[in-house]
């Protein structure tokens, strides 16, 4: 593929188009919008991959909310998690009583989001689920997966947040590198 994003890097092959994406995203905001009508909701995105879905996923939740972020570490440079979370950043307003929507890219092994979720539920939140743009479905999921953008293949993905040791994150589009 000839993208000049790429920098002369080469993708296998690009799993999920740019309009693919926007599709769903425009149906998940409507799926939140219908889930929370009322009430105190914040959006939770897990950085760095979520970013770029998390900006567009709020703008198409047709209701007020807030958006805060988590900074969680676990994969490095390499391409398979470590297993090691280590929470770098969390936030620090009061989440007790609060709707949660946690924000993730990608699920994975799902250790993260297991040790995220726990954290965030010891703040007493009113509620708490978890919105992923993709899914592998290596591993079962947490009880807290509420909405989910696609179905992923196992291999490992760039593009729309997503990197590899940062690189890939701007493209419009997920691709599959080998």
């Amino acid at each position: 593929m000839d993208d000049p994003r790429l920098g002369g890097r080469a993708i296998t092959r690009i799993v999920f188009d740019a309009e693919t994406i926007q599709r769903r995203v425009v149906e998940l905001g409507q799926e939140i919008t219908r889930a929370y009508p009322e009430g105190d909701l914040l959006l939770i995105g897990l950085l760095k991959g979520s970013y770029v879905f998390l900006a567009d996923l709020a703008r198409q939740i047709l209701r007020p909310l807030q958006v805060d972020f988590l900074v969680a570490s676990s994969y490095g440079a390499y391409q398979v998690s470590s297993g090691e979370i280590r929470l770098l950043y969390e936030p620090p307003a009061a989440l007790a009583g609060r709707q949660i929507l946690l924000v993730e890219d990608i699920i994975d092994s799902g250790r993260t989001l297991e040790s995220l979720a726990d954290r965030l539920r010891s703040r007493n939140p009113k509620s708490l689920a978890i919105c992923a743009l993709l899914d592998k479905r290596i591993a079962a999921p947490p009880p807290e997966l509420r909405f989910v953008g696609f179905e992923a293949p196992t291999s490992f993905l760039v593009g729309y947040g997503l990197d590899r040791a940062e690189d890939f994150r701007h493209l419009p589009y997920i691709a599959e590198v080998s």
